[in-house]
């Protein structure tokens, strides 16, 4: 099984599942059972140290009135062929990212993800991608695709924090159009190059080279790498 930790409350029950999360991420992509260009094993395990090192240090990790930070869910949404990846222009940060937001007290912070996922994106079709059949091993599904802890700039009377992010994979079917809402300036689909030209965050880069790798595993064959700008498309 999979319960590794609890502090025997109602509190460490909520924590002991992302917890277990965070142990089968440390197991498979802390890891490195996956090769992709640029890997760092040394980043995802600190990333993964600081992350459940939070998440075990208090009950309040999943609020977002805990000033000092809080656990946050992402979705990196792709399309079912893994060629374009689906990202909102922040309005507040003005950069290009993944979707996602607070947990404001949910545990079932793949949820979050998930639910974040559709009202951002206004898609109607939305899963997490069944890749971990690859793995070999059993690990609790969804697994978390990507780690990230990173500073949030003060803004207004919300001072400065922490977001803990845990990201998953989430794939879009049916209708593709998505309709951006308050939280973005703009929402659009970017093949792998297009979407590596968009930002120099490496937390981004590290998503979508994992996502090519990720896509030629699947294939049984080679994809192109996120960075090659060659066959660049100007739209979206």
């Amino acid at each position: 099984g999979w319960s590794t930790w609890s502090n025997g409350g109602p509190d460490g029950v909520l924590r002991a599942h992302l917890l277990d999360l965070l142990e089968a991420y440390g197991q498979t992509w802390g890891a490195g059972w996956l090769d992709f260009p640029g890997r760092d094993l040394e980043s995802e395990q600190a990333a993964l140290i600081r992350l459940r090192g939070f998440v075990r240090s208090t009950a309040d990790c999943f609020e977002r009135a805990h000033s000092a930070g809080h656990v946050t869910g992402s979705a990196l949404v792709v399309t079912p062929s893994l060629d374009r990846v689906l990202l909102m222009l922040h309005g507040k940060l003005g950069r290009w990212l993944q979707l996602g937001g607070h947990a404001d007290g949910d545990p079932r912070v793949e949820q979050v993800a998930l639910k974040e996922a559709g009202e951002e994106s206004g898609l109607g079709d939305l899963d997490f991608l069944p890749y971990e059949e690859l793995l070999g091993i059993p690990v609790p599904r969804p697994l978390p695709f990507d780690l990230d802890v990173h500073a949030i700039p003060a803004r207004g009377a919300v001072p400065g924090h922490f977001h803990h992010d845990v990201r998953f994979l989430v794939v879009a079917r049916g209708d593709l159009q998505p309709q951006a809402n308050s939280e973005s300036r703009d929402l659009a689909w970017w093949t792998l190059p297009e979407a590596f030209a968009l930002t120099d965050e490496a937390s981004m880069h590290r998503q979508f080279r994992k996502l090519a790798a990720l896509a030629a595993r699947l294939s049984g064959g080679r994809s192109t790498r996120p960075g090659d700008r060659r066959g660049l498309r100007t739209g979206t």
